[in-house]
């Protein structure tokens, strides 16, 4: 009996609401858009593992949840009751283990500050990256976070400046990240005008490895292809502080250290536009720039994200520079 138990009684918490409403996102924050940008579960187990998600790794409050689900907070309640979930409660990770990389839920605006600069923030752009020194705190990566092209701004991870698609009164479609056996995370998307761009991460016990991959399926060349590449600082203790002290900037890393400078945020993208950081987010940026693309090319830029433990941070960048992934990348042979 008890096998039938559960998903009947979540079944019963939560199914008899209407879904969250599809419609147009508002343009600016408050109630209204926290609404309009949570997502509704679509099954038992897929609120199962979100709820897992936001509040064994993420500890989100059953507020936050609401947010980030649209579920009421009583029902969420109950749910963690038969689920038996607490707050940073889970089974203890082999040392030898991948980096831990969980989806980024949404329900918790991943910046610090300038939020007016990021209202709505979609959540098939990002990932959270767990520290394997203390995994309450974690990097939300944002691949790609905006896409710019001689077109103009083809692509926006959140709602701000205005888009090819906004000014058009087109809203793409939301997606999520497909997880597979391997532990790659994978998502997809096409736009209206035939572009397409794919993002593949890679967990490794060193680093997670990034790839975005864009295709012009229009009929004339893509020229300008610059992409911001962002990892935000606000869910890790010891590196939010909102300034650019704390960080060391050379194309293509940039790096955070802690207040003692014995630990590090390490993000690299090749090929390299621009390397910099914005303090009241706070966040690091390693932006690259895709070649040209003749209708029908595809086109790559790598990156990778670590974590450092020492004092020694030129030589730890002089070592990652050597790593094949983004290696490859900064030479073109890709």
């Amino acid at each position: 009996m008890r096998v039938h138990l559960i998903p009947c009684l979540l079944l019963a918490l939560w199914v008899t609401n209407p879904p969250v409403s599809r419609g147009a996102v508002p343009a600016e924050g408050g109630a209204a858009a926290a609404a309009a940008n949570s997502r509704w579960p679509r099954t038992d187990m897929d609120f199962r593992a979100w709820l897992q998600n936001m509040v064994v790794y993420h500890q989100f409050t059953p507020e936050e949840v609401h947010e980030a689900t649209g579920v009421e907070v009583a029902r969420i309640l109950s749910a963690l009751k038969v689920y038996r979930f607490q707050p940073g409660v889970h089974p203890p990770r082999a040392e030898d283990a991948p980096l831990l990389v969980l989806p980024y839920p949404g329900g918790r605006h991943p910046r610090i500050g300038f939020l007016e600069g990021a209202v709505n923030p979609q959540r098939e752009t990002k990932l959270s990256v767990f520290a394997p020194w203390d995994e309450s705190s974690y990097v939300v990566i944002d691949v790609p976070e905006a896409l710019w092209s001689n077109l103009g701004l083809t692509y926006l991870a959140h709602t701000h400046v205005p888009t090819l698609w906004t000014k058009a009164n087109i809203e793409l479609p939301r997606l999520e990240w497909r997880h597979h056996k391997d532990g790659a995370y994978h998502v997809e998307r096409k736009l209206p005008n035939g572009i397409a761009f794919a993002t593949k991460a890679i967990p490794t016990q060193d680093a997670v490895r990034l790839e975005v991959k864009l295709t012009n399926g229009t009929t004339n060349t893509l020229t300008d292809l610059r992409v911001q590449m962002c990892a935000m600082l606000k869910g890790m203790e010891g590196f939010n502080q909102q300034t650019n002290a704390n960080k060391v900037f050379g194309k293509p890393f940039v790096a955070c250290r802690n207040e003692e400078g014995t630990r590090w945020v390490i993000w690299a993208w090749e090929p390299c536009h621009r390397a910099w950081g914005n303090p009241p987010v706070p966040c690091l940026h390693s932006d690259p720039k895709f070649p040209d693309a003749k209708p029908g090319e595809s086109k790559v830029v790598r990156g990778r994200l670590s974590f450092y433990e020492g004092k020694e941070i030129n030589a730890e960048l002089r070592r990652i520079e050597q790593d094949p992934w983004i290696q490859r990348a900064a030479s073109g042979e890709l």
